[in-house]
C-alpha cells in the first residue's frame, strides 16, 4: 500500500468480499457505519472500524532503496493493524426473535473464515498492487472490550464479532526520502597487462674455479627483482637488486677443493640449485 487512503480501501474491500460471497436470499446489504448511525436498512451486515494500532513488530524497520529511484532511500512505512466490529441487523420475528440476525452473522463469519486473505478481485483501488496481503482473522471475544465499544453509543448491545485485519502499510511522503550515501569513491577499468612472467635462473658461469671466484647467474625476466644466494648455508648475497637478466655473487675464501652447492632464490618466486667445483 502506498497512500493514506489504504485504510478506507481495506474497509471497501471487506465490504466487497462479504457482498460477493454471502449466499443468503435475498442478498444482504453490507454497510460501513457506526452502530448508532442510521441508514442501510433494517436487514444488513455492518462493519465498524473501532481501533487502529501500529504493529510493534515492524516499528523499527530499516530504510529501503526506493523502487522508483535506486539512488534514494525511503523511510519504513507505517504498519497498522485494523480492528473491526461486525454486527448483523434484522427485524425481530414474532416467533423466532433474533434468529434472522444470527443467520446473517453466521453467513458473514463463514465468508471471512473461508477467505483469511482477501482475494485480489475484491481489493479496492490500489490495494491490488500492494506489496503485502490483506489478512483477516477473528479476534478472541473480549467481553470487556466489546462492552466498552457498545457503551459509547446510544444503541443497545447487539451480538457482534471482532476481527483483526493486517498488514496495512502506509508509505511516507516523497519529501521524507533521502539520497543514497556515496559509498563508491571512484569507478574505473581494471589495469590489464600481459601475462605474468616469473623470474627464472637457468645457468651459472664459470662452473669451476678457485675460492673467491665471482660467479655470474644467467636467466630470464630477472630485471628489477631481488636475489638471494647461499653457499654452505651461509648468505653470500642478500636481497641485491638485479639489473638486467644476470647478477653476480663472490664465493668465500678459503675453501678446500671439491664440489659445493649454491642455492639461488629470486624474490621468493623462483629457486634453483647449482654445483660449483672449487679447484686448487
Amino acid at each position: 500500500m502506498s497512500t493514506s487512503t489504504a485504510i478506507g480501501r481495506v474497509s471497501e474491500s471487506l465490504r466487497s468480499l462479504l457482498r460477493g460471497e454471502m449466499v443468503l436470499t435475498p442478498a444482504v446489504p453490507v454497510t460501513i457505519l457506526a452502530p448508532d448511525e442510521t441508514g442501510g436498512g433494517p436487514r444488513r451486515v455492518n462493519l465498524f472500524l473501532y481501533k487502529v494500532l501500529e504493529s510493534p513488530f515492524l516499528r523499527n524497520q530499516e530504510w529501503q532503496v526506493s523502487s522508483a529511484d535506486p539512488n534514494r532511500l525511503t523511510p519504513p512505512p507505517l504498519s497498522l493493524t485494523l480492528y473491526y466490529l461486525m454486527t448483523a441487523y434484522a427485524n425481530n420475528d414474532a416467533n423466532l426473535g433474533n434468529a434472522t440476525r444470527h443467520e446473517i452473522l453466521g453467513d458473514a463469519m463463514r465468508v471471512l473464515y473461508e477467505h483469511p486473505i482477501v482475494p485480489s478481485e475484491y481489493l479496492a483501488g490500489d490495494l491490488g498492487g500492494a506489496r503485502e496481503q490483506v489478512k483477516v482473522v477473528q479476534n478472541g471475544l473480549d467481553m470487556e472490550e466489546l462492552g466498552q465499544v457498545w457503551h459509547t453509543f446510544s444503541q443497545p448491545f447487539r451480538l457482534s464479532v471482532l476481527y483483526e485485519v493486517s498488514l496495512v502499510q502506509l508509505d511516507q511522503s516523497a519529501e521524507q526520502q533521502r539520497p543514497m550515501p556515496h559509498r563508491v569513491r571512484s569507478v574505473g577499468a581494471p589495469d590489464v597487462r600481459a601475462p605474468f612472467a616469473p623470474p627464472v635462473v637457468e645457468s651459472i658461469t664459470p662452473l669451476s674455479g678457485p675460492a673467491g671466484t665471482a660467479v655470474t647467474f644467467h636467466g630470464r625476466h630477472l630485471d628489477g627483482w631481488n636475489a638471494y644466494v647461499t653457499f654452505l648455508r651461509q648468505p653470500i648475497l642478500a636481497g641485491a637488486a638485479i639489473n638486467g637478466d644476470q647478477f653476480q655473487a663472490v664465493l668465500p675464501v678459503p675453501l678446500l677443493p671439491g664440489f659445493y652447492e649454491i642455492r639461488v632464490d629470486v624474490a621468493h618466486l623462483h629457486r634453483n640449485t647449482f654445483f660449483f667445483e672449487v679447484t686448487a
